[in-house]
């Protein structure tokens, strides 16, 4: 008798022994991990052929995690295929789906060129052509040599694809496009242009589709509630001193300048 109620306990404790090794129902959905908030494409900054142009290799060990293409939580009601550009944390979202999103990193238009507002991609070429604005020559005198458009390829500044943007249908000038200057991603260093790793733009190009909704927020963070953009650069007028006639003489002859007079102070 005894003996058989050994054998009794000896098979309920092993039951019991065998029900902590496998959970329940209730049990597994309490240990499940939670689903992560983001997660990053993995093998996409590779080198890669892109018609006859090669995309070199992104080192990711010099490129921030933050700035690498990912898919991440992102609470919005705008509709999938919208892109929303967050230009203080250097992030654009594409919306996929309910709260969902594709991330990548961007670069930005640096003091006195940011904007902000809503726009509609109107267009978009591969490799495309890049002809720098008058008011750029004026500041940089070397991209002269550029001002009839510099052929696509991998070290033109528009990279391997531009998305064109319009506001109410007036083009003030803005793309989104690739860079052959990946360093410049988290950066404020554009003229009001959004820069992306040539690898972004390419997967952000096949997409988004033409007349997609572009948001640009403002530099706080927050949504437009209008368009703001810089206002044009006056340019200089050139000052031209007319030549004196060949006949005529000063009255009084000009006093002497001492360069002492007036010191130079701080830096030279």
């Amino acid at each position: 008798m005894r003996k058989a109620m050994g054998n009794v306990l000896g098979a309920l404790m092993g039951v019991a022994l065998l029900g902590a090794c496998v959970p329940t129902t209730q049990t597994a959905q309490t240990a499940a991990a939670p689903v992560p908030m983001s997660q990053l494409d993995s093998g996409v900054y590779v080198s890669r052929q892109d018609g006859t142009f090669t995309l070199p290799a992104i080192p990711l060990d010099r490129l921030p995690e933050q700035y690498r293409r990912q898919t991440v939580d992102y609470q919005t009601d705008e509709a999938p295929g919208t892109i929303i550009i967050n230009t203080a944390e250097k992030h654009l979202y594409f919306v996929t789906g309910p709260n969902k999103a594709i991330r990548y990193g961007i670069a930005v238009g640096r003091s006195g060129f940011d904007w902000s507002g809503t726009a509609n991609i109107t267009g978009r070429k591969e490799w495309p052509t890049w002809t720098p604005p008058p008011e750029m020559i004026d500041r940089k005198p070397e991209l002269a040599k550029w001002a009839a458009g510099q052929p696509g390829g991998p070290e033109n500044p528009l990279g391997a694809r531009a998305l064109y943007l319009k506001t109410n249908g007036v083009d003030y000038g803005y793309r989104i496009h690739g860079t052959p200057e990946w360093e410049s991603i988290g950066h404020n260093a554009s003229s009001g242009c959004i820069r992306m790793i040539n690898q972004d733009i390419i997967d952000l190009y096949g997409r988004a589709p033409d007349g997609a909704k572009v948001i640009v927020m403002t530099r706080d963070g927050k949504m437009p509630t209008k368009l703001t953009v810089p206002p044009k650069p006056v340019k200089a007028k050139k000052v031209t001193t007319p030549e004196p006639r060949p006949d005529a003489a000063p009255d009084v002859a000009p006093a002497p300048v001492d360069p002492y007079a007036n010191p130079v102070v701080g830096p030279i």
